[in-house]
């Protein structure tokens, strides 16, 4: 695949044109029938083997080589260039794929008050090929030992067609939001330990879970050792019975960070621990802040160039948004909340209000400034194929294990589409 981002008076013809594909081809890969009309700014990945360089003033062979991992030698075969003769400003060089690294890929399904909506068992469908795991959000733990539990039935199913394998959500939520007292007691009293554990084998079992995934957030600061000795029980246990464990994690750059969220999160005994910890690099930009990009490629390389020094860069998955947020202006503290959006929600939103898209390269994060019917004011911070792949460079660069997705629902079609092109995707 290769990522074009569209100009004024592009049409899908000369696009297609410049690479040698068909319209179809570069409609049905970004699922433009959706969408009525190119937007400038927009960005399409198109359908090709390998990628182009188009080269600028100051490039050399070897700085498009280091760019795009691959050797000279393999662009100078390909594009039948002299290795010695100077480069042609302007000229479009393809650059071949460079060898795909292996890894685990997840995603969260989180059904909606009335179940699984039609369109949340699509994106589920059009993600499946593309993953190791499903993830059913969430079974959440009771003070007694027990869990609810959700539906898990129809992603199940999704997942058996796919080759794709099932994760235990198991969170410490209670009333909706995350408590450190029930954790408190899972953690602590032996007896509800031991009711907990005996649970999760049970339901495990029943619905062929591969994975017991542990989200437990917002714990005392004081149950960071009982948390670390819990994981090494379920571990214990877990292997036994033909399952990994694996756990959630705040995105955290030091051991000493401070606050209930990060705390009792040990990036060090994790790694020991676990067979691998989602970290959560997003939410930068949240609904209830300011506008900003969700991740940001900044603070994400923060989070994992810590991880990696505490952590086996194999058992990091970096976690990845499938949204963004439109945030209506000026924000104010205490204002609604911002909408969640899909990437290609934001697409026919600036269609719609003859908006174009911008990008932040700092952020490495596509942005939409609009008007809408009523005068107000409103930006959209999304992700595109551009801030994806950048985030995929980090993966690659740090040698992670893989990558996790919050949440399905939210469409994005290039996604899955460079996903499969960058990398091969472990299937279990």
């Amino acid at each position: 695949m290769d990522i074009y981002v569209v100009k004024s008076g592009d049409t899908l013809f000369q696009i297609a044109r410049r690479y040698g594909t068909t319209v179809d081809a570069i409609s049905d890969a970004n699922q433009l029938a959706t969408l009525p009309h190119l937007v400038v700014g927009q960005a399409l990945v198109i359908p090709i083997a390998g990628r182009f360089h188009t080269v600028v003033a100051g490039d050399s062979l070897w700085r498009i080589s280091r760019q795009y991992g691959v050797t000279v030698e393999e662009i100078v075969r390909i594009n039948g260039l002299s290795p010695t003769a100077p480069l042609q400003i302007g000229r479009q060089l393809r650059i071949p794929s460079p060898p795909k690294k292996q890894i685990e890929s997840l995603a969260y399904v989180e059904p909606s008050a009335a179940g699984y909506s039609s369109t949340i068992l699509n994106q589920a469908r059009e993600a499946a090929p593309h993953l190791t795991y499903f993830a059913p959000v969430s079974y959440n733990a009771r003070r007694d030992g027990s869990l609810t539990e959700p539906a898990v039935r129809p992603i199940a199913t999704i997942a058996e067609q796919h080759g794709t394998v099932l994760m235990m959500d198991i969170t410490n939520l209670e009333e909706g939001q995350f408590s450190g007292e029930l954790a408190r007691v899972l953690l602590n009293d032996t007896a509800v330990q031991e009711t907990f554990l005996n649970n999760i084998s049970r339901i495990a079992a029943q619905t062929n879970f591969r994975d017991i995934h542990f989200d437990f957030e917002y714990l005392r600061p004081e149950d960071r050792e009982a948390y670390n000795q819990f994981l090494r029980r379920a571990v214990e246990r877990f292997h036994r019975e033909g399952k990994t464990v694996s756990t959630a994690l705040a995105p955290k750059t030091s051991a000493t960070q401070q606050g209930q969220w990060y705390e009792a999160h040990d990036y060090k005994a994790h790694g020991e621990i676990v067979d691998f910890s989602v970290l959560m690099t997003y939410e930068w930009g949240y609904s209830g802040g300011p506008p900003m990009a969700v991740s940001p490629i900044g603070p994400v390389r923060n989070v994992l160039t810590y991880a990696v020094t505490e952590m086996p860069a194999s058992k990091i998955v970096m976690g990845q948004n499938l949204y963004g947020y439109d945030w209506t202006l000026p924000y104010r503290p205490g204002n609604p909340f911002a909408r969640a959006v899909s990437p290609q929600e934001a697409l026919r939103r600036a269609a719609r209000y003859n908006a174009s898209v911008r990008y932040d390269f700092t952020a490495q994060a596509p942005f939409i400034d609009y008007t809408d019917e009523e005068g107000r004011a409103h930006k959209i911070w999304f992700e595109d194929a551009r801030s994806v792949d950048a985030k995929f460079s980090l993966i690659r660069e740090l040698g992670l294990g893989g990558i996790a997705y919050w949440k399905i629902g939210f469409s994005f079609p290039q996604n899955w589409l460079l996903l499969s092109d960058r990398f091969t995707v472990v299937k279990i």
